[in-house]
């Protein structure tokens, strides 16, 4: 598919109107206008509703891609300032300490989104997406319990590939030196034995560089990530997706989107994937190892969803 004429800005593609206001202010300017922005919605959190939906990951599944094709509909609002360069403030896994008032000044407030409504006519929704939510073992119960009605967005890729990818991505992103996916995936066990779970759970001011960028095979034991998701979110409020299904029928899955959240179905929108990067193929004798690495995992997922995802018909064997 054909690369967006605009370039994602950290996974979020700007208007191009605020896209010409940002390019002139240098960077110190605009970190000490975030400041200011940061503060004014904290203040003013009170008037700013949490958002209605959550995207959640996997990593390299497509999140960027949805958001921004979301952030093009019209019913959708952005997080404030309408200007950032994010896609999440990612509070639930990260920022938690920072408090409710700081998460929910990341969001418009009711009389902007009543103005928003007028202009359209109709209701509009306001979300995040961080694919680290799903992976994050404290994520669930915090989402629960800040968030009970809000609708997740689960997009589930390959974990061959996705894992394969997200080592190019962190390669990118410069927080991975490892100059192989074999290396790293080697290197893997170590890096995560020393990653106090239980302190990720009952700790919010705990973080682990490698359980966030060094968890390639990880991440995609999909499993056992999702299950507290599916004890703690309502059936009817949790939407998995396969991000082969969001790429090759892109048309078909947005719609499946939009009518999850309750939106108008809006056909009129150009649907580019986004933070997509050129990496070379993987390694035959690696992927078949992987696929073999991954068969009893998949199959835990194929069972806890009740559906076959049929990767494995892709799987090469030995």
């Amino acid at each position: 598919m054909d690369e967006p004429a605009t370039d994602p800005l950290r996974g979020i593609e700007l208007p191009t109107a605020l896209q010409r206001a940002r390019r002139p202010i240098p960077t110190p300017v605009l970190h000490a206008l975030r400041g200011v922005a940061r503060g004014y919605g904290s203040v003013t959190s009170s008037q700013r509703p949490l958002p209605d939906f959550l995207i959640i990951g996997a990593k390299k599944a497509g999140t960027s891609s949805l958001m921004n094709w979301l952030l093009h509909h019209p019913a959708v609002a952005r997080m404030f300032p309408a200007p950032q360069r994010i896609k999440s403030p990612h509070y639930f896994d990260i920022n938690y300490w920072r408090g409710p008032r700081w998460y929910a000044s990341h969001f418009p407030t009711r009389a902007a989104r009543h103005r928003q409504e007028q202009r359209l006519g109709g209701l509009t929704v306001v979300g995040e997406a961080s694919p680290y939510y799903m992976f994050h073992p404290a994520v669930p119960a915090r989402v629960a319990q800040s968030l009970p009605d809000a609708r997740v967005i689960v997009l589930l890729r390959d974990p061959v590939l996705r894992a394969y990818s997200n080592y190019w991505d962190r390669r990118a992103f410069g927080t991975e030196d490892l100059h192989t996916f074999e290396e790293a995936i080697e290197a893997e066990p170590r890096r995560l034995a020393g990653v106090d779970t239980d302190r990720l759970r009952n700790d919010p001011c705990y973080y682990s560089m490698h359980h966030d960028h060094h968890s390639y095979l990880a991440r995609g034991r999909y499993a056992e990530h999702l299950r507290p998701w599916t004890e703690q979110v309502p059936q009817d409020n949790l939407l998995i997706l396969r991000a082969e299904d969001l790429f090759r029928e892109p048309v078909e899955t947005f719609d499946s989107v939009q009518r999850f959240l309750r939106l108008p179905v809006w056909v009129a929108l150009e649907l580019p994937p986004y933070n997509r990067r050129a990496q070379p193929p993987i390694d035959t004798a690696t992927r078949a190892r992987l696929a073999e690495y991954y068969r009893p995992h998949n199959a835990a997922l194929y069972q806890l969803l009740g559906r076959d995802l049929e990767w494995e018909r892709t799987y090469p064997r030995e």
